[in-house]
């Protein structure tokens, strides 16, 4: 075959083809597995530095070229190309083709890129293959677009991809570009599922308004990115069902919640560098279970706006960096105390949730230590979302202690009068949260009235028209607002006694009113 010639449409064998091409392309026709693997694991390694030799190797020029404009099959056969243990020259360009043929390469190596810009296949399939770059921007697939146990050395390219039903990444090691990237699939759309389970990323994974139809599963994950910000970058994701960054076994799947068998070698979701979730979207949960998280004191998980019905934030907690919620919105929030990390790391501004599901022991204490955290500031948003959500769980008695912990916290940023003031409602009635102590503090405060009063010169204002002095009584009708007992108004008090009976007025109505609240409260949960 001359540069540049056609395949002839007899399928008759071109003439410039070496053993392997022949071969391959006889195997192309008749549909069947073209194997040149040695059988000797070392030698066959596709990412080992064993050399492979020209009874190995075979031109990207005359694959392209069977996979665009190849020989009729045989007979009662369908034409594809698989190929295993085989080592490809060249540039394999295929930009802007259209592959109909089935792609299948398995323990291949590839000298040059894998160029696919805007090409389009059924299916196309690469297992444990070592490959420099895959370029595929705008690729589309009708079917799958299979990775797995692939190495590239210098990152994949999908932006903009079209995938029909699954892109699998699981166990491949992907190495950052030029850009520290390594995997560019920003606006990247997947019909099913994309999973990168055990996957290995040196750069930043950017998945930024990317749409995943199914789920996102990056179980047993590495990502690492020194370089940059981000580690997982993939602000307005749109998932599905949910993204999976939770363990996974060695030789089984370890599914959330689960007990893996027994010997089975877990390997947890592991991230050296910032994760940026904002406004995302997902379908059933975000899943965070025994996730490791290594940021620096710049680097976050951001989760802004983001809004999904469960979140699973069962990790560990980070020892640098901070977590953000700001802004998203969940139906379950899923946690565990030690999982948050410590104040002014946690940030909560308008985070919205309307069940809490607490995984082992979350105490109130330790649970309004959570809010002081997400509130280097005062702010009374947090306080007010978990009092509501304690209340619309039953738990109306933990919800007056979150407001009455927010008042608590709102002193602290008080003037020095009012915050003296604060402290005396506290000790005194609990700003009105605990009206329990209000109507003891009326009853000691009536007690010891009746002593004084009774020792209190009391000369009528009227002769003949004053009932019986009763000093429990006149303490008494001093207390109740509104009720009269018959008392005030017919005696005459002088001095102290006269400034004392106008502090158990004043005092009556402040208790009182927080006696009538705290009951109004009771009767409406009943």
């Amino acid at each position: 075959m001359t540069e540049g010639a056609g395949i002839r449409d007899d399928g008759v064998l071109p003439d410039d083809l070496t053993a392997a091409e022949a071969g391959m392309w006889q195997a192309f026709r008749n549909g069947s597995v073209y194997d040149l693997s040695s059988g000797d694991t070392v030698v066959d390694d596709p990412h080992g530095g064993h050399p492979w030799g020209p009874d190995r190797t075979v031109r990207a020029r005359i694959v392209c070229w069977l996979l665009l404009d190849g020989p009729p099959a045989l007979a009662g056969r369908v034409s594809s190309l698989k190929l295993v243990g085989v080592q490809v020259s060249g540039d394999l360009d295929l930009a802007g083709g259209t592959v109909v043929p089935y792609v299948e390469m398995r323990g291949c190596r590839f000298e040059r890129d894998i160029l696919l810009p805007e090409a389009r296949f059924t299916t196309v399939r690469m297992v444990d293959c070592s490959v420099p770059r895959l370029e595929a921007a705008r690729v589309h697939t009708e079917g799958d677009l299979h990775l797995p146990r692939c190495r590239f050395h210098n990152g994949i390219r999908l932006t903009d991809a079209q995938i029909g039903t699954d892109l699998l990444l699981n166990q491949a090691i992907v190495y950052r570009d030029r850009s520290g990237r390594s995997i560019a699939a920003d606006g990247m759309t997947v019909g099913q599922d994309f999973q990168g389970e055990m996957l290995e990323s040196h750069g930043e994974l950017s998945l930024r308004s990317a749409s995943i139809g199914g789920s996102l599963s990056l179980r047993g994950a590495r990502l690492a990115n020194p370089y940059t910000r981000h580690a997982l970058n993939a602000p307005q994701l749109t998932v599905g069902r949910a993204l999976y960054l939770t363990p996974a076994g060695l030789g089984s799947t370890v599914l959330s919640g689960t007990t893996p068998a027994r010997g089975t070698r877990v390997q947890r979701f592991d991230c050296q560098g910032g994760v940026r979730l904002d406004d995302g979207r997902f379908g059933d949960a975000v899943d965070l279970e025994r996730a490791r998280f290594t940021f620096t004191d710049e680097q976050e998980l951001s989760l802004r706006r983001a809004q999904t019905p469960e979140l699973r934030f069962l990790g560990e907690r980070p020892v640098r960096g901070g977590v953000v919620l700001s802004g998203a919105r969940v139906v379950n929030l899923m946690d565990r105390a030690d999982a948050w990390p410590g104040p002014g790391r946690l940030h909560m501004g308008g985070f919205a949730y309307e069940n809490l599901v607490p995984r082992g022991p979350f105490p109130l204490n330790e649970r309004l230590e959570w809010v002081a955290a997400a509130t280097a500031e005062y702010n009374p948003e947090p306080y007010e979302r978990l009092a509501t959500v304690l209340r619309n769980g039953g738990e109306d008695e933990d919800a007056r202690e979150v407001l009455l912990a927010k008042q608590r916290r709102r002193r602290e940023s008080l003037p020095i009068a009012a915050k003296l003031w604060g402290y005396v409602q506290d000790w005194t009635v609990a700003y009105g949260y605990r009206p329990g102590r209000a109507a003891v503090w009326m009853a000691v405060l009536w007690a010891a009235s009746s002593v004084a009063f009774a020792h209190a010169s009391h000369p009528p204002l009227k002769r003949g028209e004053h009932p019986d002095w009763s000093p429990a009584l006149f303490a008494l009708d001093l207390l109740l607002p509104v009720i009269d007992l018959g008392q005030v108004g017919f005696w005459q008090l002088s001095g102290g006694w006269q400034w004392l009976a106008t502090a158990m007025i004043l005092l009556g109505w402040i208790l009182a009113t927080t006696v009538a609240a705290g009951a109004t409260r009771l009767l409406r949960r009943n």
